[in-house]
């Protein structure tokens, strides 16, 4: 496995939420693991594998910069696939509680296993499909599952009062060209909203991220 565990803890940082040596090492348990058997089981892309902690791990660590005061009390990770960014999240913040929803069976008893092998113990998996969840929520993290006008709809329908939720728009340094309408848009379902900027010297390549606030 390629990469390194440099940029997530660099990420981290920056987000305001430095790792510990024992996150740290439950961070190259998962990036191990995402490899051996995420991968194989078709989890994630067969080249993914060289590019692990710049692309998916520090990625998605890169998302607690939505919440810079506190970790939220729980979140729900939309889409989560092979617990990206849920998982690096739940690391990160161990009294939050983390569920893990995806509508697919096979990633579905690949997160059990891995939040089993990490001792997540707040930490949820859900098999189920987003447009049917009815609940609210204090946060939303969505990173890819569904796209970004789906992401603005469904942070309107789920969100508490007072909630906030996060949606990875892009790994580019320039700002994304769909931001404006994004922004637009969530602001006329009634939220605020802001794109916040992740710079290339902290994450490889740079990267987006729209913040909604109910």
């Amino acid at each position: 496995m390629n990469g390194s565990s440099d940029t997530a803890r660099r990420v981290a940082e920056w987000a305001g939420y430095p790792l510990n040596a024992t996150q740290c090492e439950a961070l190259d348990r998962y990036a191990a693991w995402l490899v051996e058997e995420a991968i194989p089981a078709g989890g994630l892309g067969p080249r993914e594998g060289d590019r692990i902690w710049e692309r998916h791990i520090a990625d998605a660590l890169s998302f607690a910069a939505a919440w810079p005061d506190e970790p939220p009390r729980e979140l729900l990770d939309v889409g989560t696939g092979v617990g990206l960014p849920g998982i690096p999240l739940a690391v990160l913040w161990p009294d939050c509680a983390v569920t893990l929803l995806d509508r697919g069976g096979r990633r579905v008893r690949l997160l059990h296993r891995i939040t089993g092998m990490l001792e997540l113990a707040t930490t949820l998996v859900e098999q189920a499909d987003v447009f049917a969840v009815a609940d609210s929520w204090e946060a939303l993290a969505f990173r890819g599952s569904v796209t970004a006008p789906e992401a603005v709809g469904l942070s309107s329908k789920l969100l508490e009062l007072g909630g906030r939720a996060v949606l990875g728009l892009s790994r580019r340094p320039e700002p994304p060209a769909r931001a404006p309408e994004l922004l637009a848009l969530a602001e006329a379902m009634g939220m605020a909203a802001e794109t916040r900027h992740v710079p290339a010297e902290v994450l490889d390549g740079g990267a987006w991220l729209l913040i909604m606030r109910s």
